[in-house]
């Protein structure tokens, strides 16, 4: 859901659903961590790297109406009736509370079966493996970011810590001093895909697309050289399926910057040494990661992820290496955002090593 102005809160819809004929209001994105801007097969009706949230032109937010307790939820004229916007919370076998909701122009909920409670007059609950949100500390566009604490947000919009496992049946411990209203920067984690939500305004201050080709085209003018085939190594402006003749590789223990060639590979553990310092390690391919989205700043891209390869700016990719993203039932794990790629050492980057001008 989106705050508005005034503090009410109002409903969003993804682009594809909104009135191509008015003006709209755009809230801003909310990007898939793993994709780097597209999917393999193309972004596809609702199969897509992101989703552009604007404002309706006619709500469809909900509000709580009522509730009552049933024996066969199933068979209540609430759930059989489909205009009537309901939740069931099931509390044993014989019973279970039947939560009507009301249209409400300034509200949007979320639902799913897993944990409840009530209190009061009011029943609520969490889904069953949770959905967990994580506020940035700081400005998240600028470089000042830090990350934040991961919480649960329950059904109706309550805010809690963590539970001792994603499934465990007792709830965490409320947090009166956070809400769940999204900000420049909030992390979504649904358990199997985790979601960048980046605000129209926060995107404004964010390089574009443009501006990262630009600052690919700066390094490929320098024209950085193998030091070992001396050919010319030109990095893509955009993803590419496969690699080309002047493909640039990335040794990823020393961060020297090369072409594709055979000297001082190790045939037993398939690494390589450098020839520039003589350091063994893994060699990957370099390649730019694209969704501005991801982005903190807009510094030139001289650091990349370990171990996939991909670039970024130094407070970018210092910015995402300290991010734990959740992992399984209760662990938690760094990942690249370009390519979802677990980190792999310490700190889990590189600073890259050009043969150019810029040495």
């Amino acid at each position: 859901m989106v705050k508005r102005t005034d503090g009410t809160e109002s409903p969003v819809i993804a682009e594809s659903d909104a009135d191509t004929e008015k003006p709209r209001v755009k809230y801003g994105e909310l990007v898939i961590l793993g994709y780097n801007g597209y999917l393999p097969q193309g972004d596809r009706g609702r199969r897509r790297s992101k989703f552009v949230l604007y404002k309706r032109g006619e709500s469809n937010g909900v509000k709580r109406s009522k509730h009552y307790i049933v024996q066969s939820p199933q068979t209540s004229q609430a759930i059989l009736d489909a205009k009537q916007h309901s939740i069931s919370y099931t509390l044993s076998r014989n019973q279970a509370v039947i939560v009507e909701y009301k249209e409400d122009p300034d509200t949007d909920m979320f639902q799913e079966k897993a944990t409840k409670w009530q209190d009061n007059v009011e029943i609520d609950g969490l889904t069953t493996n949770g959905v967990l949100i994580m506020h940035p500390k700081g400005q998240f566009c600028g470089g000042s970011a830090e990350c934040g604490l991961w919480r649960e947000t329950s059904v109706g919009g309550d805010v809690f810590s963590l539970r001792e496992c994603r499934s465990a049946q007792q709830k965490g411990q409320p947090v009166y001093d956070e809400t769940n209203t999204l900000q420049d920067g909030t992390l979504i984690d649904l358990c199997g895909a985790t979601l960048l939500w980046r605000s129209a305004e926060g995107l404004r201050h964010s390089p574009t697309k443009k501006d990262l080709e630009k600052l690919v085209d700066e390094i490929n003018a320098g024209r950085p050289q193998c030091p070992v085939g001396l050919n010319t190594l030109v990095i893509p402006r955009k993803v590419s399926l496969g690699d080309h003749v002047n493909q640039p590789y990335v040794y990823l223990n020393c961060g020297h910057v090369q072409g594709q060639h055979g000297w001082g590979q190790d045939k037993a553990s398939n690494a390589r040494r450098c020839p520039m310092c003589l350091e063994l390690g893994p060699v990957v391919t370099l390649c730019m990661g694209v969704e501005n989205a991801f982005y903190v700043d807009s510094g030139p891209p001289t650091y990349c992820f370990n171990p996939c390869g991909h670039m970024a700016t130094e407070k970018t990719v210092k910015y995402w290496a300290n991010v734990d993203i959740p992992h399984g039932t209760n662990g938690f794990q760094a990942v690249c955002p370009f390519c979802a790629t677990p980190l792999q050492g310490s700190p889990g980057y590189i600073k890259l090593i050009f043969q150019d001008n810029l040495d």
